[in-house]
């Protein structure tokens, strides 16, 4: 006992230092880029009532931190330069390094925004290559959600500088738009990445602005109802019907598993690939299919430095080069792209067998069309389309149940309380959105939307001009050849109505989607249509064409409608040339049919011989109207539109 309370002293004293040492925000570190031109918020924390002293830029800044344990010093504004360092003195001693000054963006949403450059290296590779641009600094977020309370701080993340190596893991949409900034005015550009593949608007929106809608607000109600939260939780998964081990999948359990080179295949059955296994004689089968090829490669690529592209494959994939595991993935949307090592020597000349092990959960299961299957040998390549062999190793038994697990990042708050709020005391030069796809199923809500997350954002920073851009969806999903309804359609009308709110601008991007993949690879044109539309709205560029034509007005004129554009720049014309392409025309029945449209002057004139008395029109209206070809001269897409919805 004695020797204990002889300790307690020295453990209190411990205890008090530690809790007394002054503790950083995770945005405030080395190599963080600071807002130019706005006063620059330094916050943090420590013990009740110590005293921190901060000098930054020839300047001291003194504070006292508060009875709730946070201090705040507001510094002065500087202009775009660097680097700095930052001091801080208190009960410890903190130094950052490497500060710039320039302009800031939080760039947020969900995966096509989260999408990393290293998903599109194969698609830019000279980009990356030259990617040395120090100035430019990425800072992404974490994931973390939670509905029950507002974060104080971030989860763990750091400022990284772009380098050929580094760039890989700033979000592909993002680091164009930066690029092209940077290029432009040549100040220091900082991007905040705060977005979450899968995600929902509403989860993006504080507590205060989803009030605002009332089936938001219902069900937000329902959540901070602690009970209910913990019962949901608590939800236990039902058992899984179908498990996948050696013993269930009859190509592992066999005397040879069927990747292994000494296996000799019986019963195999003809696969055209690409394609479903719907599409080819299996009906109905979620589970397990085993595919093979035979490939002879020539005795001068067999010993190069080799890639196998599997395409994208529905679900998940074991791939195996003579029977070794050259890659799998688990699940759907990355493309399969493996580098073979080349210190196991795989390949040899003369025949060498491709085994891949597909497990589909839902839907149709298989290789995705449009995309890529070959080995790459540099600038050879051998085409792996065509003739393979299939046999199924496990045939899923249907699961039916109405289970579906609580996620805090799917509900309204979820990710506003992690992942903005903690970031709103930083200095920002405006908004970039990528979200839409999750909430595709209810477009006609998504206007109201996204107008309250812009509301929103714009009064937690206390600015409500700060400029908001973001992407319209891109074209996705398989060509129609004839008129149709379309919700991506209506989430792109409900998008282009957030341009009535002050200081946004969209960046149209129905050309540069893909039908196969709703993660499309040509994030250079939406990050620099996105950026286009900064120059504009941000930097007051107002002599800049920053979009695309954009429907003023309508007007019928006997059997013909006169359609009006803002945004035809230096004039209208058909990309491409030829005729103007995915107009269609109808009366009061609202029976679309194509029309013929023509452009003269800044109009387009629609008509049809068929339509007597026209009343409507629609343009590029699709989940993916491939080939609407509508443009001004400086290139820039116009936006989908319809009459009969005004």
């Amino acid at each position: 006992m004695h020797k204990f309370f002889k300790a307690l002293p020295c453990l209190l004293i411990c205890h008090s230092l530690a809790v007394a040492q002054v503790r950083l925000p995770q945005l405030i570190s080395d190599g963080m880029v600071l807002q130019r031109n706005k006063p620059i918020n330094l916050w943090g924390w420590a013990q009740t009532g110590e005293k921190v002293t901060l000098k930054f830029a020839g300047k001291t800044y003194r504070t006292i931190t508060g009875t709730d344990g946070k201090w705040t010093i507001q510094a002065k504004a500087l202009k775009a330069g660097g680097p700095y360092t930052l001091t801080i003195n208190a009960s410890n001693h903190i130094t950052l390094n490497d500060i710039l000054i320039g302009d800031v963006w939080f760039c947020s949403g969900q995966s096509n925004m989260a999408l990393l450059v290293s998903r599109v290296k194969e698609r830019f590779p000279d980009e990356i290559k030259s990617a040395d641009y120090p100035q430019i600094r990425n800072f992404f977020i974490p994931t973390v959600s939670d509905v029950s309370k507002i974060y104080d701080d971030l989860p763990p993340g750091k400022w990284l500088a772009a380098t050929p190596q580094q760039v890989l893991s700033f979000g592909a949409t993002s680091w164009f738009f930066a690029k092209k900034i940077y290029q432009k005015y040549r100040v220091p550009i900082g991007i905040i990445n705060s977005s979450v593949g899968g995600t929902p608007a509403q989860a993006w929106i504080s507590d205060d602005g989803i009030k605002q809608i009332p089936a938001y607000a219902s069900r937000l109600e329902q959540l901070h109802n602690t009970r209910y939260l913990d019962s949901i939780k608590s939800i236990k998964p039902p058992e899984n019907p179908n498990p996948v081990t050696s013993k269930t999948d009859e190509g592992l359990n066999g005397a040879l598993p069927w990747f292994d080179v000494n296996y000799k295949p019986e019963n195999w059955k003809p696969f055209w690939l690409p394609g479903y296994w719907a599409d080819q004689g299996i009906r109905n089968l979620n589970g397990i299919v085993w595919f093979r090829k035979e490939v002879d490669i020539p005795a001068e690529l067999a010993q190069k430095p080799a890639t196998l592209f599997v395409g994208r494959i529905i679900d998940a994939d074991e791939t195996y080069i003579n029977g070794k595991k050259v890659g799998n993935i688990t699940y759907q949307y990355p493309p399969r792209i493996y580098p073979l090592p080349q210190d196991k020597k795989l390949l040899h000349a003369g025949k060498n067998v491709i085994t891949v092990r597909v497990i589909n959960y839902s839907g149709k299961g298989g290789f995705v069309p449009d995309k890529t299957y070959a080995l790459a040998f540099g600038k050879d390549t051998i085409d792996l389309r065509g003739n393979w062999q299939y046999k199924v190793g496990q045939a899923f038994t249907p699961a039916y149940s109405n289970y579906k697990p609580f996620s805090a990042q799917d509900e309204p708050t979820g990710l506003y309380n992690t992942m903005v709020a903690p970031a709103i005391n930083y200095g920002i030069k405006g908004f970039v959105w990528y979200q839409g796809e999750t909430n595709a199923g209810k477009p006609q809500e998504y206007d109201l939307l996204l107008k309250t997350l812009i509301t929103n954002w714009r009064s937690k920073w206390k600015d409500d001009k700060l400029p908001f851009i973001y992407a319209q969806l891109p074209n996705f999903m398989e060509e129609q050849y004839l008129p149709s309804s379309s919700q991506w359609a209506e989430m792109r009308e409900a998008q282009a109505k957030a341009l009535s709110m002050p200081a946004t601008g969209m960046a149209v991007t129905i050309d540069a989607g893909e039908w196969n993949d709703i993660h499309p690879l040509d994030k250079k044109t939406v990050g620099e249509r996105l950026a286009i539309a900064a120059e504009k709205v941000a930097y007051g560029e107002q002599k800049i064409v920053s979009s695309g034509p954009i429907l003023l007005s309508s007007k019928i004129n006997d059997r013909e409608i006169i359609l009006t554009f803002s945004n035809t720049g230096s004039g209208l014309v058909a990309k491409g040339g030829g005729k103007l392409r995915y107009f269609a025309i109808a009366g009061d029945d609202k029976r679309f049919i194509w029309a013929d449209a023509r452009i003269e002057g800044n109009t387009v004139i629609v008509s049809n011989d068929k339509i007597i008395q026209p009343k409507f029109v629609r343009y590029a209206w699709a989940d993916n109207p491939d080939g609407a070809n509508l443009y001004n001269i400086e290139g820039l897409p116009a936006s989908p539109f319809r009459t009969d919805g005004l």
